[in-house]
Protein backbone atom coordinates (compact mmCIF):
# COMPACT_ATOMS: atom_id res chain seq x y z
CA UNK A 1 0.00 0.00 0.00
CA UNK A 2 1.51 3.28 -1.12
CA UNK A 3 0.97 6.28 1.11
CA UNK A 4 1.93 8.45 4.07
CA UNK A 5 0.92 8.73 7.72
CA UNK A 6 0.66 12.34 8.92
CA UNK A 7 1.39 12.86 12.59
CA UNK A 8 2.24 15.92 14.66
CA UNK A 9 4.65 17.01 17.35
CA UNK A 10 1.52 17.61 19.46
CA UNK A 11 -2.01 18.92 19.12
CA UNK A 12 -2.76 22.20 17.37
CA UNK A 13 0.39 22.22 15.23
CA UNK A 14 -1.35 22.27 11.84
CA UNK A 15 -1.40 18.53 11.18
CA UNK A 16 -4.84 18.59 9.53
CA UNK A 17 -3.89 21.43 7.19
CA UNK A 18 -0.68 19.61 6.28
CA UNK A 19 -2.68 16.45 5.51
CA UNK A 20 -5.19 18.41 3.42
CA UNK A 21 -2.48 20.33 1.55
CA UNK A 22 -0.65 17.06 0.91
CA UNK A 23 -3.81 15.45 -0.51
CA UNK A 24 -4.58 18.49 -2.65
CA UNK A 25 -1.01 18.77 -3.95
CA UNK A 26 -0.88 15.09 -4.89
CA UNK A 27 -4.28 15.30 -6.60
CA UNK A 28 -3.14 18.34 -8.57
CA UNK A 29 -0.17 16.31 -9.77
CA UNK A 30 -2.57 13.68 -11.13
CA UNK A 31 -2.39 11.17 -8.29
CA UNK A 32 -5.45 9.24 -7.15
CA UNK A 33 -5.65 10.19 -3.46
CA UNK A 34 -7.44 8.30 -0.70
CA UNK A 35 -7.78 10.43 2.44
CA UNK A 36 -8.29 8.75 5.80
CA UNK A 37 -8.82 9.95 9.37
CA UNK A 38 -9.36 6.59 11.10
CA UNK A 39 -10.00 8.06 14.56
CA UNK A 40 -11.64 11.42 15.17
CA UNK A 41 -12.68 12.96 18.47
CA UNK A 42 -14.04 16.39 19.31
CA UNK A 43 -17.23 16.22 17.28
CA UNK A 44 -19.12 17.91 20.14
CA UNK A 45 -17.04 21.07 19.72
CA UNK A 46 -17.39 23.62 16.96
CA UNK A 47 -14.19 23.84 14.90
CA UNK A 48 -12.24 27.08 14.78
CA UNK A 49 -13.66 29.15 11.91
CA UNK A 50 -13.20 29.08 8.99
CA UNK A 51 -11.92 25.51 9.24
CA UNK A 52 -14.34 22.56 9.39
CA UNK A 53 -13.81 19.32 11.30
CA UNK A 54 -10.82 17.31 10.10
CA UNK A 55 -12.80 14.70 8.15
CA UNK A 56 -14.80 17.41 6.39
CA UNK A 57 -11.58 19.17 5.39
CA UNK A 58 -10.16 15.94 3.99
CA UNK A 59 -13.42 15.32 2.12
CA UNK A 60 -12.95 18.70 0.43
CA UNK A 61 -9.65 17.60 -1.09
CA UNK A 62 -10.48 13.99 -1.92
CA UNK A 63 -13.06 11.80 -3.59
CA UNK A 64 -14.94 10.48 -0.56
CA UNK A 65 -17.56 11.53 1.95
CA UNK A 66 -16.55 12.83 5.36
CA UNK A 67 -18.19 9.80 6.98
CA UNK A 68 -16.17 7.39 4.81
CA UNK A 69 -12.97 9.23 5.65
CA UNK A 70 -13.60 9.06 9.42
CA UNK A 71 -15.63 5.93 10.20
CA UNK A 72 -14.88 6.12 13.95
CA UNK A 73 -15.96 9.42 15.49
CA UNK A 74 -16.34 10.51 19.11
CA UNK A 75 -17.98 13.55 20.66
CA UNK A 76 -15.59 14.63 23.44
CA UNK A 77 -12.34 16.38 22.50
CA UNK A 78 -10.13 13.87 24.32
CA UNK A 79 -7.53 11.24 23.47
CA UNK A 80 -8.87 8.25 21.51
CA UNK A 81 -8.29 5.86 24.40
CA UNK A 82 -10.47 7.95 26.73
CA UNK A 83 -13.04 8.72 24.03
CA UNK A 84 -13.45 5.00 23.32
CA UNK A 85 -13.72 4.16 27.02
CA UNK A 86 -16.38 6.83 27.55
CA UNK A 87 -18.30 5.41 24.58
CA UNK A 88 -17.98 1.85 25.84
CA UNK A 89 -15.93 0.78 22.83
CA UNK A 90 -12.72 -1.17 22.40
CA UNK A 91 -10.49 0.05 19.58
CA UNK A 92 -8.34 -2.38 17.60
CA UNK A 93 -5.51 -1.15 15.40
CA UNK A 94 -5.78 -4.35 13.39
CA UNK A 95 -9.41 -3.57 12.53
CA UNK A 96 -8.64 0.11 11.91
CA UNK A 97 -5.76 -0.79 9.58
CA UNK A 98 -7.86 -3.43 7.81
CA UNK A 99 -10.51 -0.80 7.02
CA UNK A 100 -7.88 1.52 5.51
CA UNK A 101 -6.39 -1.31 3.46
CA UNK A 102 -9.85 -2.30 2.21
CA UNK A 103 -10.49 1.21 0.91
CA UNK A 104 -7.13 1.09 -0.84
CA UNK A 105 -7.80 -2.35 -2.35
CA UNK A 106 -11.27 -1.29 -3.48
CA UNK A 107 -9.82 1.77 -5.20
CA UNK A 108 -7.14 -0.33 -6.90
CA UNK A 109 -9.75 -2.75 -8.20
CA UNK A 110 -11.74 0.09 -9.79
CA UNK A 111 -8.75 2.12 -10.91
CA UNK A 112 -8.94 3.82 -14.27
CA UNK A 113 -5.76 5.48 -15.51
CA UNK A 114 -6.66 9.01 -16.62
CA UNK A 115 -4.79 11.11 -19.19
CA UNK A 116 -3.35 13.28 -16.38
CA UNK A 117 -2.40 10.39 -14.10
CA UNK A 118 1.23 9.39 -13.77
CA UNK A 119 0.09 5.79 -13.59
CA UNK A 120 1.52 5.29 -10.13
CA UNK A 121 -1.69 4.00 -8.64
CA UNK A 122 -3.61 5.36 -5.67
CA UNK A 123 -1.94 7.00 -2.70
CA UNK A 124 -3.44 6.85 0.79
CA UNK A 125 -2.89 9.78 3.17
CA UNK A 126 -3.74 8.80 6.73
CA UNK A 127 -4.02 11.53 9.34
CA UNK A 128 -3.40 10.38 12.89
CA UNK A 129 -4.79 11.90 16.07
CA UNK A 130 -2.50 14.27 17.97
CA UNK A 131 1.11 13.22 18.33
CA UNK A 132 2.92 9.97 17.63
CA UNK A 133 2.53 8.47 21.10
CA UNK A 134 -1.13 9.40 21.64
CA UNK A 135 -2.76 6.26 23.09
CA UNK A 136 -5.48 4.39 21.26
CA UNK A 137 -6.38 2.10 24.16
CA UNK A 138 -5.69 1.69 27.87
CA UNK A 139 -2.85 -0.74 27.13
CA UNK A 140 -0.92 2.18 25.56
CA UNK A 141 -1.24 0.99 21.97
CA UNK A 142 -0.63 4.26 20.16
CA UNK A 143 -0.46 6.13 16.86
CA UNK A 144 3.07 4.86 16.24
CA UNK A 145 1.72 1.31 16.44
CA UNK A 146 -1.00 2.21 13.94
CA UNK A 147 1.55 3.70 11.52
CA UNK A 148 3.62 0.52 11.91
CA UNK A 149 0.57 -1.69 11.32
CA UNK A 150 -0.19 0.26 8.14
CA UNK A 151 3.50 0.20 7.15
CA UNK A 152 3.38 3.83 6.04
CA UNK A 153 6.20 6.40 6.25
CA UNK A 154 5.62 9.35 8.57
CA UNK A 155 5.16 13.00 7.74
CA UNK A 156 5.74 14.99 10.93
CA UNK A 157 3.96 18.34 11.24
CA UNK A 158 5.28 20.94 13.66
CA UNK A 159 5.04 24.68 14.25
CA UNK A 160 8.02 26.82 13.18
CA UNK A 161 8.55 28.72 16.44
CA UNK A 162 10.19 28.35 19.83
CA UNK A 163 10.28 24.78 21.12
CA UNK A 164 9.91 23.04 17.80
CA UNK A 165 13.49 21.74 17.66
CA UNK A 166 12.92 19.74 20.84
CA UNK A 167 9.46 18.56 19.77
CA UNK A 168 10.56 17.50 16.28
CA UNK A 169 13.71 15.73 17.46
CA UNK A 170 11.79 13.88 20.21
CA UNK A 171 9.23 12.72 17.65
CA UNK A 172 11.98 11.61 15.29
CA UNK A 173 13.72 9.74 18.09
CA UNK A 174 10.49 7.99 19.08
CA UNK A 175 9.83 7.04 15.45
CA UNK A 176 13.33 5.72 14.87
CA UNK A 177 13.29 3.71 18.09
CA UNK A 178 10.29 1.86 16.59
CA UNK A 179 11.96 1.43 13.18
CA UNK A 180 9.33 3.61 11.50
CA UNK A 181 10.14 5.14 8.12
CA UNK A 182 10.13 8.94 8.02
CA UNK A 183 9.36 10.79 4.80
CA UNK A 184 9.95 14.26 6.17
CA UNK A 185 9.08 17.14 8.48
CA UNK A 186 6.72 20.00 7.62
CA UNK A 187 6.88 23.27 9.58
CA UNK A 188 3.67 25.30 9.38
CA UNK A 189 2.38 27.96 9.09
CA UNK A 190 5.64 29.27 7.68
CA UNK A 191 5.52 33.08 7.76
CA UNK A 192 6.26 35.29 4.78
CA UNK A 193 8.89 37.00 6.92
CA UNK A 194 10.37 34.39 9.26
CA UNK A 195 11.73 35.54 12.58
CA UNK A 196 15.30 34.81 13.58
CA UNK A 197 14.00 31.89 15.69
CA UNK A 198 11.92 30.50 12.83
CA UNK A 199 14.81 30.69 10.37
CA UNK A 200 17.29 29.17 12.80
CA UNK A 201 14.88 26.36 13.74
CA UNK A 202 14.51 25.45 10.08
CA UNK A 203 18.24 25.59 9.42
CA UNK A 204 19.05 23.55 12.54
CA UNK A 205 16.54 20.83 11.62
CA UNK A 206 17.78 20.75 8.03
CA UNK A 207 21.26 20.05 9.40
CA UNK A 208 20.36 17.59 12.15
CA UNK A 209 16.96 15.96 11.53
CA UNK A 210 18.32 13.56 8.92
CA UNK A 211 15.14 13.86 6.82
CA UNK A 212 13.81 16.48 4.39
CA UNK A 213 12.38 19.59 6.05
CA UNK A 214 9.56 21.38 4.20
CA UNK A 215 7.79 24.62 5.09
CA UNK A 216 4.09 25.15 4.38
CA UNK A 217 2.88 28.72 4.22
CA UNK A 218 -0.40 29.91 5.77
CA UNK A 219 -3.68 29.05 4.03
CA UNK A 220 -6.56 31.40 4.72
CA UNK A 221 -9.33 28.83 4.66
CA UNK A 222 -10.66 25.52 3.40
CA UNK A 223 -10.24 26.10 -0.32
CA UNK A 224 -9.03 23.15 -2.41
CA UNK A 225 -7.15 25.28 -4.93
CA UNK A 226 -5.41 27.30 -2.20
CA UNK A 227 -4.44 24.14 -0.32
CA UNK A 228 -3.08 22.57 -3.51
CA UNK A 229 -1.09 25.70 -4.39
CA UNK A 230 0.41 25.90 -0.90
CA UNK A 231 1.18 22.18 -0.88
CA UNK A 232 2.90 22.27 -4.27
CA UNK A 233 4.85 25.40 -3.31
CA UNK A 234 6.04 23.52 -0.20
CA UNK A 235 7.02 20.50 -2.28
CA UNK A 236 4.73 18.16 -0.35
CA UNK A 237 4.06 16.10 -3.48
CA UNK A 238 7.72 15.02 -3.31
CA UNK A 239 7.22 13.32 0.05
CA UNK A 240 5.77 10.19 -1.58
Amino acid sequence: MLGLFVTGTGTGVGKSIVAAALCAALAQQGRDVIASKPLLSGMDDSPAAPWPHDHELLALVSDASAEEIAPVRFGPAVSPHLAARLAGQQLSIEEIAAAVRKRYADRRSHEVVSPVSDGGGPVVVVEGAGGLLVPIDDDAVNMADLASELDLPLVIAGHPGLGTINHVLLTLEAARSRALQIAGVVLTPWPAEPSQIDADNRAFLERHAGVPVHVLGPVDGPDRAALAAAGVAAGLQRLI
